[in-house]
């Protein structure tokens, strides 16, 4: 018995022969065909129909899945043999929707996995208690394992660090809360090396109840980036030292002339000490004037003493130590070191502190770098000014704190030169930018550098004097966040 076919099957249906001729059809085979604007039915079926159908009636079984493209559907055909009478019945389906799929399926694994097998950060997938679920192979070359071995461990077991507890339980109360988290670990490899990693997580949520069943993360190497901004900063500490050299140099003069005042008046008054000594005999009251020069010599002893203490600390190299900075005590120091500079290009330095005593968490050796570096600046700016005036006469640089309406720390050194227009004031703060003819132009931008390192800002402004504002502010959270050491300095 033989085939037949239905015109009210929606599917394809053809009848054909043993040498693959086309015998009957059905009218969704030619609906098909007319739709495709298909010259034959033929034209449906696979290009190797032939061996389809010679091999499905010699083998006596159903050859399915044999596939045929043409315009844009694709027909998956079965065919169907018939050994009684040489015939078999091919039947086909639209397939166009489900081989489409399968084959955007087939290709974003293949980019998957090309993307989690040659990608240099680890990605991973964790249980919320933080137990590896699965990883990418660059968990061998950041931890030191690879992925079989890390499923199932402890992220406490992998990295070995104590001190990494307090961030892995920040990092799940951030999951469980906002659903995404970043840290940064200083962990051990499992070679013993020391590693920088920056990993960030987050939670797939469980979509009815919203509880965390899983975490993906992506860790990365940053040790290199850390080892440079390390040598960076020690780079930049070495600048900043030298700079100190520089301006000690510069500041010889008015160093001399401090040191000058106390031991010239030490020498005097052990001078007159020697004289009431020697008569002390015949007057005894002598001996009062002698105590009295003594406590005087004391007390101008120390006064050099401190004007070396604060030359060695302003020259002092190693790490960067911040305290509580009282800015007044701090202002009158600085403007005091560099007194003699400006009594010799007469400029008046006149410091306005605020009453409310301000204070900032800085390191102060740093923060009187910047200071004296904006007065040399004023005065230098001053003098300019006053060169291109006939009447020379005696000009002022304004230094002063305050704390304005925003609660903000303020430092301002005002002076009284030329001036710079918007496009100067712009380049000011640029490294190498300078309109001395000497002049390195790394001043004012290693001054703003080391403000923004205490979380401050410098900048310039034109001034009513006519000359420029140099204000260093610094937000509140900058005055109030405790620093290592809490006692509050104007000097080291």
């Amino acid at each position: 018995m033989g085939f037949s076919l239905s015109d009210a099957d929606p599917q394809p249906g053809l009848i054909l022969g043993a040498s693959a001729t086309l015998l009957h059809s059905n009218q969704a085979a030619e609906t098909l065909r007319a739709g495709n604007s298909l010259p034959s039915l033929a034209d449906l079926l696979p290009s190797n129909v032939q061996a389809l159908v010679k091999a499905a009636l010699q083998q006596a079984r159903s050859i399915e899945n044999a596939e045929a493209r043409f315009n844009d559907t694709i027909l998956m055909w079965t065919f169907i043999p018939c050994p009684q009478t040489g015939e078999v019945l091919a039947r086909g389906r639209d397939a166009t929707e489900d081989v489409r799929t399968h084959e955007q399926a087939i290709r974003s694994n293949r980019l998957y996995r090309l993307i989690t097998e040659n990608t240099t950060d680890l990605i991973s997938r964790h249980a919320p208690d933080g137990r590896f679920i699965d990883a990418t192979p660059a968990s061998w070359r950041l931890l030191g394992y690879w992925p079989e071995e890390l499923r199932g461990k402890a992220l406490e077991d992998i990295f070995h660090i104590d001190s990494t507890a307090r961030q892995l339980m920040e990092s799940h109360r951030l999951l469980t809360e906002d659903g995404y988290a970043t840290m940064t670990l200083d962990i051990t490899h499992r070679d013993g090396s020391k590693r920088w990693l920056e990993i960030a997580s987050r939670a797939i949520r469980e979509t009815y109840t919203g509880a965390v069943v899983e975490v993906v993360s992506v860790s990365r190497d940053i040790t290199a980036r850390v080892e440079s901004e390390e040598n960076s900063r020690k780079l930049a500490d070495e600048l900043a030292h030298t700079a100190r050299l520089a301006t000690l140099g510069e500041l010889a003069s008015s160093i001399a002339h401090e040191m000058n005042q106390p031991l010239a008046t030490i020498v005097n008054f052990a001078g007159a000490s020697q004289r009431y000594l020697k008569s002390a005999g015949t007057n005894p009251e002598n001996l009062e004037r002698v105590d009295d020069g003594l406590e005087k010599i004391i007390h101008h002893a120390n006064r050099a003493s401190e004007v070396i203490r604060r030359l060695r600390a302003f020259l002092r190299k190693g790490q960067k130590r911040t305290a509580a900075v009282l800015l007044n005590q701090t202002l009158t120091n600085v403007a005091r070191l560099c007194q003699w500079d400006a009594d010799k290009n007469n400029v008046e330095i006149i410091c306005a502190p605020a009453t409310c005593e301000p204070s900032i968490i800085a390191d102060p050796v740093l923060l009187e770098q910047v200071l004296i570096n904006l007065i040399r600046n004023g005065i230098e700016a001053n003098v300019e000014a006053r060169n291109s005036q006939p009447d020379g006469l005696r000009s002022r640089l304004m230094i002063s704190t305050s704390i304005n309406n925003e609660s903000e720390t303020l430092i301002d050194v005002t002076d009284e030169g030329p001036g710079l227009d918007e496009q100067e004031i712009r380049q000011m703060f640029q490294p190498f930018y300078t309109s001395k003819p000497q002049g390195l132009g790394l001043g004012l931008s290693m001054s703003r550098s080391i403000i923004e390192g205490f979380g401050g800002f410098l900048d310039a402004q034109p001034a009513a004097t006519g000359g420029l504002t140099l204000t260093c502010r610094f937000p509140a959270a900058s005055t109030n966040k405790r620093a290592p050491n809490t006692e509050a300095v104007a000097d080291e």
